[in-house]
């Protein structure tokens, strides 16, 4: 067998890598426009950062696991085709501001269309709004030259900086095809693929639409839940409970369950309010203004606790930080992983550079470039923005220093350094809740952590 998958970013690239480890008889072939992309994952530094990533590459990369730019001959030479293209929500037109933004799926399809010289199955693996499915079949199917195609949904459900953990032991396996007989061989195929390693108990299969809609809830009831403990947070500072206390308790009730229920500065990654928006829009689209008013407001929810954690650094900065040095550290959207997609440490520092503060950022794995370009936009340069290369230096001279991401890194640094350097009074702002509040007030610094 056969697999080529289109899309060499943050699903296809771990996935393949995987599939390639535990199928050393499939040969498995990542392809991409991107050439940089490409020659980076051929390289000894990969263009994401997974725990655990690298070595699985080094051991099938060469073997049964390519990186090419040679798009059309991987479709046809490939017995099942993954498509792991971006589905970014669209900024223009129809359904701006919500809707995904498709454009990038159809160019794979007619590609497919184009390249394919027989049967095949076609997998989707991008997140993608429910019924895109009937926009790959009916792209291929006027092909006009007569291949049938089988197309399937099998959604990621990785969380960044778990990917390979999730990989190797996933808690479930989705695939969804057509109530057909072909439909039915080909989800057996596919089934047969991840078998390899995975118990089949945890493969469930469903009609497509079920499969590709069940990927947007399942990401819009994780984010709820995030939503719905900070806004608890906001009522713990103004009663004098404790968040982490509150999350606790209720965490305990086996209906309620402990995960999601971490307090912070906010959420973020290329998914959850990605994948939100879609869901507003389809609900709008469908005739559902109440339900797409519902899950709106779990975004809301989120931009406003964002905009919350900056209000208070000002405040607590005697209403003005003009002028004043700012330490962020942190900057991607969680731990253990490079991607800044949504960050809430881009809103907190466009914020903070609106009201004239001197930001200084450090992450240990986002590159400077990107912080300037994610803060800033392409090629634009402010002078109230530089990066440092560690959390030492971005504190030197800083009137507050804000956690914007959960780094553990962070937790075991010499805070009693950090204070003798900082300019007092030294004030500290968690937006994760990773420190050890009383530890930094004994030092001598001035705390806030969410929902304390």
């Amino acid at each position: 067998m056969k697999i080529c998958c289109i899309g060499a970013g943050y699903v296809g690239g771990p996935t393949m890598a995987m599939i390639a480890l535990k199928a050393p008889d499939i040969e498995v072939r990542v392809v991409d426009m991107n050439a940089s992309r490409i020659a980076a994952w051929s390289s000894k530094s990969l263009p994401i950062y997974e725990p655990g990533l690298d070595e699985i590459v080094e051991s099938v990369r060469g073997k049964n696991l390519h990186f090419s730019t040679d798009v059309k001959g991987a479709i046809e030479a490939a017995d099942i085709v993954f498509v792991a293209v971006n589905t970014p929500t669209k900024s223009y037109g129809v359904g701006a501001g919500r809707a995904a933004d498709l454009r990038f799926i159809e160019s794979v399809a007619r590609t497919i269309a184009e390249c394919a010289t027989g049967p095949k199955i076609i997998v989707e693996k991008s997140t993608i709004p429910v019924k895109t499915a009937e926009t790959i079949k009916d792209i291929l199917a006027a092909n006009g030259r007569g291949i049938k195609f089988q197309v399937l949904s099998n959604p990621e459900f990785l969380a960044e900086g778990t990917a390979v953990a999730d990989l190797l032991n996933p808690d479930r396996v989705l695939i969804g095809g057509e109530r057909t007989p072909e439909g039915a061989a080909a989800v057996a195929t596919l089934t047969d693929v991840y078998a390899r390693w995975v118990p089949r108990e945890r493969i469930i299969t469903t009609n497509l639409w079920s499969s590709e809609l069940s990927k947007l809830v399942a990401n819009a009831f994780l984010a709820q839940r995030i939503s719905s403990i900070n806004s608890i947070s906001a009522l713990c500072e103004a009663t004098g409970a404790d968040v982490d206390e509150v999350a606790n308790a209720i965490g305990r009730d086996s209906r309620i369950g402990s995960k999601f229920l971490k307090a912070s500065v906010g959420f973020g990654g290329s998914c959850f309010q990605k994948d939100i928006l879609n869901l507003v829009y389809l609900c709008e689209h469908f005739g559902l203004p109440e339900v797409a008013s519902y899950w709106e407001g779990v975004v809301k929810m989120n931009d406003w606790q964002k905009r919350r954690f900056t209000t208070r650094i000002v405040r607590a900065l005697y209403n003005s930080v003009a002028d004043k040095r700012i330490a962020v550290l942190g900057f991607a959207f969680k731990k253990d992983t490079n991607d800044t997609r949504e960050s809430a440490a881009i809103s907190v520092c466009r914020d903070l550079i609106a009201e004239q503060a001197r930001v200084t950022v450090y992450d240990p794995k986002v590159p400077a470039d990107e912080i300037r370009r994610d803060v800033l936009g392409k090629d634009v340069d402010n002078p109230l923005l530089t990066v440092a290369t560690n959390a030492y230096d971005a504190a030197v001279g800083a009137h507050a220093l804000a956690i914007a991401t959960e780094w553990d890194e962070f937790k075991a640094l010499d805070f009693a350094r950090i204070y003798g350097a900082m300019t007092k009074p030294a004030f500290i702002f968690d937006g994760r809740n990773i420190l050890d509040l009383q530890k930094l007030k004994d030092i001598g610094f001035r705390v806030s952590g969410i929902g304390k």
